[in-house]
């Protein structure tokens, strides 16, 4: 295992010096730091020049429909801020915007058969596992079409017909469970993989610990990825953790780990696939931190003013989807007739969504009484 994680180091060596520059924007104080333009520019050349290599080497009908996810996730969720907005969205709403890559990316690996479980910032996660916008945008509304019968909302989307087991409401409260259904596919003997994503806070959770403890001693099928998006609600990283380089972590339960820029879709994608292979292969767990930035704050109700604009537009500068879109125009794989088609598509599919979810009915009040219990009291 030791040399499995040495050999992850090396292959990841580059990707970690380049997101670690891009981390610098937050100092030790939480104070924004902000780069020149010319280092700016040098660092977007480098990352430009990584996902190119990638695109040379990756099918075209797959290129273009991992933008076409990330897009669609894009729009939903900047219309589940719409519909919050003018009321139609109650309680907590948690956006993925600027997180895109790490769902596509890492979703695209597995197998319809495999598990995925995730955070409270599910959104993203719900939809590039295979559910549709039209249930998840009418479990937003509380809707009875919606997939958890409008009963769940925002932070607990749940479809088991897909193998997406649900978000989780509790920081770190999905790690255990993943670490549990990964030890049931092993004690079955069933060729299943797991992914489990959370944010970096959670890794300061007990439950995170002992979790890879277990995974690694049990040799577990399992997938962890961290998305680091640098901030625990309002607090940054730099405050709130003494080991910042999270994959790190892994080191002291002899774990595979890999550091990962989360705003390219294909380097996820590809950390994912060897993390995905380990698994399946020789049911071995890993752990991936995936370093990427929400553009939004923790939750709609968040004005997010521990951070400044400048620092919002500097990692905005390296948009997944637009890295990826413009990369793909300069490779001759996208023009402008395709682009359109694309947001054409994903604006007929969100507008359906919300139609489904406004036209759907409220739970009828019985409903408060089911799904409580297993086994349903008897009187």
């Amino acid at each position: 295992m030791r040399a499995a994680s040495q050999m992850n180091n090396k292959k990841t060596s580059s990707s970690r010096q380049q997101a670690d520059e891009l981390s610098t924007v937050t100092t030790v104080d939480g104070a924004a730091e902000v780069a020149t333009t010319e280092e700016l520019r040098a660092e977007h050349e480098r990352r430009k020049e990584d996902q190119q290599a990638r695109i040379a080497e990756t099918d075209r009908d797959l290129l273009l429909h991992l933008l076409y996810q990330m897009v669609l996730i894009r729009r939903f969720e900047e219309k589940a801020a719409e519909a919050y907005s003018l009321g139609k969205i109650g309680g907590f709403c948690h956006l993925y915007i600027g997180q895109e890559a790490v769902a596509v990316g890492a979703i695209s690996t597995i197998r319809p058969d495999d598990y995925v479980i995730a955070s409270y910032r599910e959104h993203g996660h719900a939809l590039a596992k295979g559910m549709s916008a039209e249930e998840v945008m009418a479990e937003l509304f509380g809707k009875a079409g919606g997939c958890s019968a409008g009963k769940g909302g925002s932070m607990h989307l749940f479809d088991a017909s897909v193998n997406f087991l649900g978000g989780h409401a509790i920081v770190g409260g999905q790690i255990p469970l993943a670490t549990g259904i990964a030890f049931a596919t092993k004690y079955r003997n069933e060729d299943r993989v797991t992914l489990c994503f959370f944010g970096e806070a959670a890794v300061n959770q007990g439950s995170f610990h002992e979790s890879m403890n277990m995974a690694q001693l049990w040799k577990l099928p399992c997938v962890y990825i961290c998305e680091n998006n640098q901030y625990g609600m309002g607090t940054s990283l730099a405050r709130a953790m003494s080991l910042q380089d999270i994959a790190k972590k892994a080191c002291a339960y002899g774990m595979a780990s890999e550091f990962v820029d989360g705003m390219d879709v294909l380097a996820v994608r590809e950390a994912t696939m060897r993390a995905v292979e380990r698994a399946r292969r020789e049911s071995l767990p890993t752990l991936l931190e995936v370093r990427t930035y929400r553009y939004m704050g923790h939750s709609m109700s968040d004005p997010g003013n521990y951070r400044t604009r400048a620092e919002i537009e500097q990692y905005q500068q390296r948009d997944p989807i637009k890295l990826l879109s413009n990369n793909l125009r300069e490779k001759g794989l996208l023009d402008d007739a395709i682009m359109n088609e694309i947001e054409q598509r994903v604006r007929d599919e969100v507008e359906r969504a919300v139609r489904f979810a406004e036209e759907s009915p409220w739970p009828a009040p019985e409903e408060l009484y089911t799904d409580v219990y297993a086994n349903p009291l008897r009187k």
